[in-house]
């Protein structure tokens, strides 16, 4: 399940600065997740907006959970969590915690944009204390990263754009390249909706089957919420789609 958010994030990385105006209180977005022909699992994202260290933040929730007959054998529940301050787009806080088969991963990241540095802390096992790590400017997390780009109006998105970003990932710093390659009319279960075509170049051989071996469709409005993603992993290929979404703030235009 790691490596589907880590998809989506990589893959909406490249919507621009917006002060995160196009994302409602209470949004939530579920995907499907097929590997192969196997109905595998879902992820959901949701936000809330709340106060944190005094200050306004979006506070965002991403699950991801096997299902049906591939959870009878491999169980997954995994929990990310970001707070993202509201006034400079940037994450204060990230959680990683969970629980992959018999892997369990617990991180926390306290984020300092003032001296480009961060705090790591193992939940796991806290004997290891915690440890500060150099940063680089606007770092993103794996969640921060999806709200704070995916805001950059249609009218500032164009084919051709590629777009650099660096976003923290569990205890590494991961450099991305994302290119706008067209728009596509793509049917999905609640109509036909127009969607900009992204490709990212990604390091093959860790997660991935070849460097550009991820497509994703996303709504081509002001939501830019993930409609189609297909990856060619190291093993497999996988596909999700969007399933459920709430509370968006611009009315999604499906056709029959």
């Amino acid at each position: 399940m790691k490596k589907i958010l880590i998809i989506v994030t990589i893959i909406i990385s490249f919507f621009g600065y917006s002060q995160l105006t196009n994302i409602a209180d209470g949004e939530s977005l579920t995907l499907r997740i097929h590997y192969g022909f196997l109905n595998a699992g879902s992820a959901n994202l949701t936000t809330k907006k709340i106060t944190f260290n005094g200050v306004p933040h979006l506070y965002v929730k991403g699950t991801g959970q096997t299902t049906g007959a591939v959870r009878a054998f491999f169980k997954v529940d995994d929990l990310y969590e970001s707070y993202i301050n509201i006034a400079n787009e940037l994450p204060s806080f990230y959680v990683r915690n969970v629980k992959e088969g018999s892997y369990t991963q617990h991180l926390q990241t306290i984020f300092n944009h003032q001296n480009n540095t961060l705090i790591l802390t193992d939940k796991k096992t806290p004997a290891n204390g915690s440890k500060t790590i150099k940063s680089v400017k606007g770092v993103q997390d794996m969640l921060s990263c999806f709200y704070y780009l995916r805001s950059k109006t249609a009218a500032e998105l164009k084919v051709g754009t590629i777009i650099n970003m660096n976003v923290w990932i569990d205890d590494e710093m991961f450099p991305f390249q994302l290119k706008v390659t067209g728009t596509e009319n793509l049917k999905t279960k609640f109509g036909t909706i127009n969607c900009l075509k992204i490709i990212p170049s990604v390091k093959s051989g860790r997660v991935f089957k070849e460097k550009e071996g991820v497509t994703m469709w996303v709504s081509n409005d002001a939501n830019h919420i993930p409609i189609l993603l297909k990856a060619e992993l190291a093993v497999g290929s996988l596909k999700a789609s969007i399933d459920d979404y709430k509370n968006v703030k611009y009315p999604l235009k499906f056709s029959k």
